[in-house]
């Protein structure tokens, strides 16, 4: 098992994250699915649920933060430089779309989750939180007014796209595409 005593508390969230949004497909956003992680991962499961003692929101939060790392990662400068700005935000929807293909069925529980009363802050900054990583990774350096309406339509269309995605059983999520087509246009 790896030494949890390695990594601080926030570390072992990313690092489990994945793989509790694999267990969530089946588990739910549940101790048994960070159970199912700390095995799969080989960290002490006793450790593991401390490190999301705050319940499902910690695990659907961490869950985004490795999204919107990844995404980060993805997508260097020079690659978005050469895109216009509608493509760049395309391609950024797209990948995080990408990134929780397969695990549709997590999704919709997670999506359950943050639309409780009690979750919707956290959910509302989550949401906040990728568009203003989308709207940077794209090169958007406004600090005006700009800057407040640019993320919360990005944090309309993406949350809406999602729903869209969760359901969609069209061949290569044809309806997904279409859907976030309209949306950017």
């Amino acid at each position: 098992m790896t030494d949890a005593a390695d990594l601080t508390l926030d570390e072992l969230r990313l690092h489990l994250a994945p793989a509790i949004a694999e267990a969530a497909v089946f588990d739910g956003w549940s101790e048994e699915a960070v159970d199912s992680a700390a095995l799969a991962r080989q960290v002490d499961p006793a450790v593991a649920r401390l490190a999301f003692s705050g319940g499902p929101m910690d695990m659907i939060c961490a869950w985004i933060e490795t999204i919107d790392e990844s995404m980060r990662e993805a997508f260097a400068p020079q690659t978005m430089a050469v895109m216009k700005v509608r493509e760049r935000i395309r391609a950024l929807v797209q990948f995080r779309l990408d990134a929780v293909a397969g695990r549709e069925e997590a999704l919709k529980r997670a999506l359950t989750v943050m639309a409780m009363p009690q979750n919707i802050s956290r959910a509302v900054k989550a949401g906040w939180s990728s568009a203003d990583a989308m709207w940077r990774l794209a090169g958007d350096t406004s600090t005006d007014y700009n800057h407040y309406t640019k993320r919360a339509i990005l944090a309309g269309i993406y949350s809406a796209t999602l729903a869209v995605f969760a359901d969609d059983t069209s061949e290569g999520k044809a309806e997904t595409r279409a859907f976030l087509e309209r949306r950017i246009d």
